[in-house]
C-alpha cells in the first residue's frame, strides 16, 4: 500500500495577510546523535523535509511528488535531472550512516539503515519518490515518548550546515536553555574537519561565527562559551550554549512573516554577545539581503549623522560670529 502524503497545516496569517504552511519536524532524540557526515545544506533540507512527513506512518510506503518535496525543502534549482541527482546523493549518504540506539548502560547497542525503499520515478507526467522506513528504525519516528521538535521552515532557511546541526542539537534542550558538548562530541556531531582540532581560530571563524549569526535570531539571548581545561595553553575541552528556555508547550508554528521577522530582529539587536559587524550580517541573513547591505546602510547613516552634526556646528559658529559682529557695532 502506498500513501500519497497530503498532510499540511494551513494557517491564515493576519499579520502578513497571506496563507502560510507550517511543517513540524519531530523525531526521537537518538536521531540527533548521528553525525550527518559530508551532507550539504541542500541534502540536509531534503532529508529533514522527508522526516517531517514520515512521522507516524509506520512501515507503509509514502509517496512524495517532486513538486511537494521541492516545496517542503525550499529547493531552488528547477531542473528535474538535477533534483533527482540531489535526491540520490542524499540517499547514498544516508546509506553510509549507522542509525541505532543503545541502552542506558551502553552495553546493548544496535545499528541499522533508516530506509529500505527509496524509489525515484522521473519518467512520468507527475514524477514522484516512494520511501519506506526500515522496521528497526520505526521507533525513531513513530509512537514517540520523548522527542526533538522544531519548525521545518526555521531549519531549512539556515544557510550553514554547522548552523543547521547546532540548531537541531539545541532544540533537543529547548526547555532547559542550556547545552554542553565536549570538544570530541562537538567535532563529531558537527562533522568539523580534523584539521581544525588544533586551530581554534578556524573553529571560531568557520564554525562558531555562522552558528552565532544564524541562531541568534532564533534563540533569544544566545551565548556560546568555550570551556578550557588545565595544562599547557589551557586547551579548549568543550562548548556551552545558553539561551532563554522555551515552555514545554511553546508553539513552533510561524506567526507570519512580519511577526517572525520582527522577533528575529529583536533577538539580534538585544543580544550582547554579537559584535556590531556580526549583527549587521545576521540582519542581512534574516532579511535575505546581500551580505554587507546592512553594514553599508548603517555606515552611510552614521556618515550622514556626522555630516549633519558638522553642518549644525558650523551654522552655530557662524551665528555666533554674526552676533559678535552686531555687538561690536552696537
Amino acid at each position: 500500500m502506498v500513501i500519497v502524503d497530503k498532510q499540511s497545516l494551513i494557517l491564515y496569517n493576519s499579520c502578513g495577510g497571506v496563507l502560510m504552511s507550517n511543517e513540524l519536524i519531530k523525531y526521537d532524540p537518538e536521531l540527533n546523535t548521528i553525525p550527518l557526515r559530508k551532507f550539504t545544506p541542500i541534502e540536509m533540507n531534503l532529508f529533514f523535509s522527508i522526516i517531517s512527513r514520515m512521522r507516524d506512518k509506520g512501515d507503509q510506503t509514502v509517496r512524495f511528488s517532486f513538486e511537494q518535496l521541492k516545496d517542503l525543502s525550499n529547493y531552488k534549482p528547477t531542473a528535474n535531472n538535477r533534483f533527482e541527482d540531489d535526491i540520490q546523493r542524499t540517499y547514498e549518504k544516508l546509506m553510509g550512516l549507522h542509525f541505532g540506539r543503545r541502552s542506558k548502560s551502553g552495553l546493548n547497542r544496535e545499528m541499522f539503515v533508516m530506509f529500505t525503499k527509496f524509489r525515484i520515478v522521473g519518467e512520468t507526467d507527475s514524477p514522484y519518490i516512494d520511501i519506506e522506513v526500515y522496521k528497526d528504525a520505526l521507533p525513531l519516528l513513530n509512537n514517540l515518548d520523548t522527542w526533538v521538535r522544531y519548525a521545518l521552515a526555521e531549519f531549512r532557511d539556515l544557510r550553514s550546515s554547522y548552523a543547521k546541526t547546532a540548531f537541531r542539537l539545541l532544540k533537543g534542550f529547548r526547555t532547559t536553555g542550556y547545552a554542553f558538548l565536549s570538544k570530541e562530541d562537538f567535532f563529531e556531531l558537527l562533522d568539523i574537519p580534523k584539521s581544525y582540532w588544533k586551530k581554534p581560530g578556524d573553529v571560531d571563524r568557520y564554525v562558531l561565527k555562522p552558528i552565532r549569526e544564524e541562531l541568534t535570531p532564533l534563540f533569544r539571548g544566545l551565548t556560546v562559551r568555550k570551556k578550557y581545561g588545565k595544562g599547557r595553553g589551557k586547551p579548549v575541552i568543550g562548548y556551552s550554549f545558553t539561551w532563554k528556555s522555551e515552555k514545554k508547550n511553546a508553539n513552533d508554528f510561524s506567526q507570519g512573516q512580519i511577526q517572525d521577522e520582527r522577533q528575529k530582529l529583536f533577538n539580534i539587536q538585544h543580544n550582547g554577545e554579537l559584535t556590531e559587524q556580526e549583527k549587521w550580517r545576521a540582519i542581512d541573513k534574516v532579511k535575505g539581503l546581500t551580505l554587507g547591505s546592512t553594514e553599508k546602510q548603517a555606515l552611510a547613516d552614521k556618515q550622514a549623522e556626522h555630516d549633519k552634526k558638522i553642518r549644525d556646528q558650523a551654522r552655530q559658529e557662524a551665528l555666533a560670529e554674526l552676533r559678535k559682529g552686531f555687538g561690536n557695532h552696537a
